[in-house]
């Protein structure tokens, strides 16, 4: 599965499966407290009934020795008749006594209460447990089965752009090779014209190179790398395409899990950009400090550098679809990216895994 496709699956079990948890776990909320006032009625009419039977005078041991009771003179000029309490683990009723002045006060422990609510929690959470494994099975399937259209679909698109890049890679290979034959030969030394095709030539490759490996981001081989001797390889290239800037490397050591090609063709990617939107004269340093590597020009600075990663941005220094794969393979290795730009410069910040 693609990382597109994953954040897509995601949002839909999620989205999903929590609404359906959250009308689960209420609706368990709602029956607990519901299950809870009817046994609290239930004991206050227990201990009605216990006082039935002592005014009638009638056997009580059937109400041993979980009930007792007393009789007390009236403690207040009025008793509530719904009054129903619960004291030192007791429930507790008042009820008026035959004998005038005086109230029978009956008394059962709320340990049996609790034991039953308990068992009543226990059910209830059970219940919760099994509704929601299995809604969270059946979000997974759903959420399988509202993606395979769209997987069908990439995969279909995937297939012809593998086929398209792949039918490229011979003509381009066809014009680097005849460009060189060309630049030898005295006759087109010099030739603006010629210089033009090379370096329309140099795009078309480095596209090229960007959606193939793109192509590949899902089966990426990650290991451990010194990302340092990537910098030193982009750096000797970047160098002999502009011999007029000042490189300087201070990347001692940077060591992250990464994909070799993937990081290489990132840095690529931003350091061809330094160099192409530069002064004349001017500069492009690389730094590491523990994981963070950090690529810093001399240019006149980006007006929005927020906007710089998305595919439709056009501005003075718009980087094509360059920047918008450099994203997307970040975002494949885990590798966060800060851009900070002024009149004096722009600093990418790479935080590396």
């Amino acid at each position: 599965m693609q990382h597109h496709e994953k954040k897509a699956f995601l949002k839909f079990f999620l989205t999903y499966f929590f609404s359906v948890a959250l009308l689960i776990l209420v609706s368990g909320y709602f029956y607990f407290q519901q299950m809870y006032n009817q046994q609290l009625k239930a004991e206050e009419f227990s201990l009605i009934e216990y006082a039935r039977h002592i005014k009638m005078n009638e056997n009580l041991e059937e109400f041993k020795p979980e009930l007792h009771h007393i009789f007390t003179k009236k403690l207040a000029k009025h008793i509530d008749i719904r009054n129903f309490t619960m004291q030192n683990g007791e429930f507790v009723k008042y009820l008026p006594a035959q004998s005038d002045g005086y109230y029978l006060v009956v008394y059962k422990p709320t340990k049996q209460f609790y034991d039953s609510l308990w068992q009543i929690n226990i059910k209830i959470i059970t219940l919760q447990f099994l509704l929601l494994t299995f809604f969270g099975v059946l979000s997974y399937k759903l959420a399988k089965s509202a993606l395979s259209p769209l997987q069908t679909s990439i995969l279909t698109l995937d297939k012809f752009a593998k086929d398209l890049i792949h039918d490229l890679s011979t003509p381009v290979t066809s014009i680097q090779l005849n460009m060189k034959i060309l630049q030898k030969d005295p006759n087109f030394q010099n030739n603006a014209a010629l210089g033009r095709v090379n370096k329309s030539a140099s795009m078309i490759s480095e596209l090229h190179e960007n959606l193939t490996l793109l192509l590949h981001e899902e089966t990426f081989l990650i290991s451990e790398i010194n990302v340092c001797s990537v910098v030193t390889d982009v750096i000797a290239m970047q160098r002999q395409i502009y011999p007029n800037l000042k490189f300087i490397n201070e990347c001692n050591s940077c060591i992250s899990r990464l994909n070799q090609h993937a990081i290489k063709q990132i840095l690529q990617n931003i350091v061809s950009n330094a160099c192409k939107y530069n002064t004349s004269k001017g500069f492009v340093t690389i730094y590491s400090k523990d994981k963070i590597l950090y690529i810093q020009d001399g240019g006149k600075g980006i007006k929005e550098p927020e906007k710089i990663f998305e595919r439709s941005y056009s501005g003075e220094h718009s980087s094509g679809i360059g920047l918008d794969i450099v994203k997307r393979l970040a975002t494949a290795m885990d590798i966060n990216i800060q851009v900070d730009s002024d009149e004096k410069g722009t600093l990418f910040t790479l935080f590396l895994p």
